[in-house]
């Protein structure tokens, strides 16, 4: 499979520290994008608009050190930003109530003072900042619609017994949202990792492709035809 960025961008699956643990900033980038699943859900955001703004707050700290922003601030503001460039236009004073709420969960929503006025003010300088960072690029190309093509597709293609048996199509969405919580969206071509996540649920599940070892090409590779996979 042919990457397509930096083989560490994004906290990807090489960030390996001592002893195969993942390392100190890889486990921040999967705490702050674990936080930015959460609020979007809670803000109603589409899974489209959450994996952009995982996306958005990846590929910022591709290009800066973790240590020089709070990734915090970074991710709402990645996700004030990426409900603009979705077309899910969300409120600042939203995700600041959520964002508070999620850090604080017994508290009162932030009342209309200097602080929040500050934080409302942080929010859109930092979206600003992510911007020229990123030299305005933060539109993505994500893999859900073509897992949503090879699901409905497979599903024709397997017996129908062996497919209402296994969640295989809840588990390959599952996986597909958990990518995000690292840089594989950045690293790796989007038809790619579609037919990454929809082989493994397919492997934990023990499910086999009809007439797969008849065939000239394994399924996934007509799946990716018009791309390159080694």
């Amino acid at each position: 499979m042919e990457a397509v960025g930096p083989g560490t961008c994004g906290g990807g699956g090489a960030a390996l520290g001592a002893e195969g643990r993942p390392a100190p900033e890889a486990r921040v980038h999967f705490r702050v994008t674990r936080f930015i699943m959460e609020a979007g859900v809670k803000l109603g955001m589409r899974s489209i608009p959450i994996a952009t703004a995982c996306a958005i707050y990846h590929k910022f700290f591709c290009e800066i050190d973790l240590d020089a922003y709070d990734p915090y601030l970074v991710a709402m503001s990645s996700l004030y930003l990426a409900g603009k460039v979705e077309e899910q236009h969300l409120r600042t004073r939203d995700i600041i109530n959520v964002s508070n709420r999620y850090f604080h969960p017994d508290s009162e929503p932030l009342e209309l003072d200097s602080r929040f006025w500050e934080l409302r003010d942080s929010i859109v300088q930092c979206e600003l900042l992510v911007l020229r960072v990123l030299r305005f690029q933060v539109s993505f190309q994500h893999p859900h619609k073509y897992l949503l093509h090879y699901l409905v597709s497979l599903k024709n293609w397997l017996n129908r017994y062996s497919w209402q048996r296994s969640p295989v199509s809840i588990t390959a969405w599952a996986l597909l949202r958990d990518s995000y919580h690292g840089g594989l969206c950045l690293r790796f071509q989007a038809q790619h990792i579609a037919v990454a996540v929809l082989h493994l649920a397919l492997q934990a599940y023990g499910v086999e492709v009809p007439a797969e070892a008849e065939a000239e090409k394994p399924w996934w590779q007509i799946y990716t035809m018009d791309t390159e996979i080694p």
